[in-house]
């Protein structure tokens, strides 16, 4: 993709990768770049910096924002600990992750309202994604339930228990991808590429680097499930048709260099206060140690520790024998942010770096064969004649899912027991169609047991009446026995897993026969090339109606359910 006059908007752009990015892009001539941060201070500080570096550039080329993408909107700039602390706030959060993914759910939250505004064509994704989610440390919050679980103190055990519902990983992995993947697609984003981690620095499990007792810890493999989890998530992300180009550039090293210096050595921006302990003062071990301890045997200095160091952006300051450890031979080791800059840029061009792990994926992973398409047909006709030897219709089980193919298989069923062929359902009224279906599902009572117990009731024709078994797939059960019926959720219900035998189905029904049917007609007399697959030949010149084929056709065309990549 050209970048010149293009919008570029790069998520985390204050960090060291973001900057180095934003330099390299410099280049290129884009129309303008927006350089987010999660604090104000950051994200303007980066722009900053920028103008500085590129004075010959308008003031506006370059656009700070700031705050977190993974919450809505209104909260973008409250600390996440002060959004669990409040309950209202709470509740908004384990709203937002655990609610049905909505409309309103979008346009709430942080991540569309930036793109809404912005509209890049392009999105470079710098944030530490796994570490900001992994971070939040679900093993501790969950062990301060197990704590509150014994204590039985129901007010703090809420409290604890809507925590843990807050932290859960995955939730805010398929929420944040969902929210981006559908923000990118309203605004016409072209390409996302991600800069993601293997969370240990490219080591394995016996990375000697942790932050506790355990080698590995946790936390630390918990970072890097996240990481892989994404990855996973943007790999089904370039499998989708309206989504962008999707890339991810995952450096398996430490990253380093941002500046070297000396001075005050910080830890999430606060200078380390020196203390100390005279050996005479010192606790005496005997029965338990305190972790925390109040009795103040040691003293405040009031200084800072200063020292030389090497800040590694938002990896952290090192000292240099720290650096030095990390970058030997056979240890992290290291790459620079401008390599992984240059393979952005490099992979937004239409380059291939060799880095990418989506496309990586795409030449892994086993595709489709020639040998199972070849077998297709064998399989089909063994199981028709299987049908007819036992003389049944193997139509669906509600095993494979969703519920909605089930519903849309008997449907079609209904209309071939009805009508044989799809001409004569295209010309059919709808009102004659819902009729006579509802007449099969008054006579053939075996039918109508098998849709029923494999969970698809069955909406009559008037709307109103509704034939169910035991147990109903749509809607899913989420906590509520008893749900409101309103004209919309009965639309959606019917939508997504009845078998709906209103009008306005049966006109949905024969409208998709005639689309069919026109469609088709288009292909030139004589036409055997290998350019058209649902010809007339694949649909039996309309002579017949086949479940699996419409159901297929549905998913593909109406729905836009189409495989991209085989």
């Amino acid at each position: 993709m050209d970048i010149q006059n293009k919008t570029v908007l790069v998520l985390g752009g204050w960090g060291l990768v973001g900057s180095a990015i934003c330099r390299k892009l410099i280049e290129h001539r884009p129309k303008r770049i927006i350089v987010t941060s999660l604090l104000q201070s950051e994200a303007k500080e980066a722009v900053q910096a920028l103008q500085k570096e590129f004075p010959r550039l308008r003031r506006s080329f370059f656009r700070p924002w700031w705050g977190n993408i993974f919450v809505r909107h209104t909260l973008k700039d409250t600390p996440r600990e002060e959004i669990l602390r409040n309950a209202s706030t709470r509740s908004m959060l384990i709203d937002d992750l655990l609610d049905e993914f909505s409309s309103e759910v979008l346009d709430r939250s942080a991540v569309y309202q930036l793109l809404r505004q912005h509209k890049p064509h392009i999105v470079i994704d710098c944030i530490n994604s796994a570490t900001a989610i992994a971070y939040q440390d679900l093993f501790h919050i969950a062990r301060e339930v197990r704590k509150e679980l014994k204590n039985g103190s129901s007010a703090s055990l809420l409290e604890a228990t809507e925590r843990l519902l807050a932290t859960q990983y995955t939730p805010q992995l398929i929420r944040h991808v969902q929210l981006l993947y559908r923000s990118m697609q309203k605004v016409g984003t072209k390409i996302y590429v991600k800069i993601g981690t293997s969370g240990t620095g490219g080591m394995g499990l016996n990375i000697p680097y942790t932050h506790s007792e355990e080698r590995p810890s946790s936390v630390l493999l918990g970072k890097s499930s996240v990481a892989g989890a994404h990855t996973m998530l943007l790999f089904l992300m370039g499998r989708t048709p309206d989504a962008p180009i999707t890339k991810e550039i995952k450096p398996t090293a430490a990253i380093a260099w941002k500046r070297i210096g000396y001075g005050e050595i910080k830890k999430r921006g606060k200078a380390i206060e020196l203390f100390d302990c005279p050996p005479e003062s010192g606790v005496q071990l005997k029965g338990s140690l305190k972790l925390k301890d109040n009795t103040q045997k040691w003293k405040a200095l009031h200084q800072p520790l200063r020292s030389v160091f090497i800040d590694t952006g938002e990896n952290g300051t090192f000292s240099r024998a720290e650096f030095e450890a990390i970058s030997t031979p056979g240890q992290m080791e290291y790459v620079t942010p401008e390599e992984i800059a240059d393979s952005v840029v490099y992979e937004i061009k239409g380059g291939n770096t060799g880095h990418d792990i989506i496309n990586a994926l795409d030449n892994a992973t086993l595709n489709p064969t020639y040998r199972a398409g070849f077998m297709f047909d064998q399989a089909l006709k063994q199981l028709q004649s299987l049908e007819a030897k036992h003389s049944t219709k193997s139509i669906a089980f509600e095993i494979l899912g969703p519920p909605r193919l089930s519903k849309l298989l008997y449907e079609a069923y209904l209309l071939q027991l009805t009508y044989e062929k799809m001409k004569r359902v295209a010309g059919a009224s709808p009102k004659e169609i819902s009729a006579k279906l509802e007449g099969q599902v008054r006579a053939n009572a075996e039918l109508r047991s098998q849709i029923i117990s494999i969970g698809i009731p069955i909406l009559m024709a008037d709307g109103k009446t509704l034939v169910r078994g035991e147990e109903i797939k749509i809607p899913p059960y989420r906590g509520d026995n008893e749900l409101a019926i309103t004209s919309k959720s009965l639309d959606a219900w019917a939508h997504d897993g009845w078998v709906d035998l209103r009008t306005k189905n049966m006109e949905r029904w024969k409208n998709r026969f005639l689309r069919i049917m026109n469609d088709t007609e288009l292909i030139p007399t004589g036409e055997t090339s290998s350019r058209h697959f649902r010809s007339k030949a694949y649909w039996n010149n309309f002579e017949d109606i086949d479940p699996g084929k419409l159901a297929g056709w549905v998913f593909s065309e109406e729905e836009k359910g189409r495989r991209m990549k085989a």
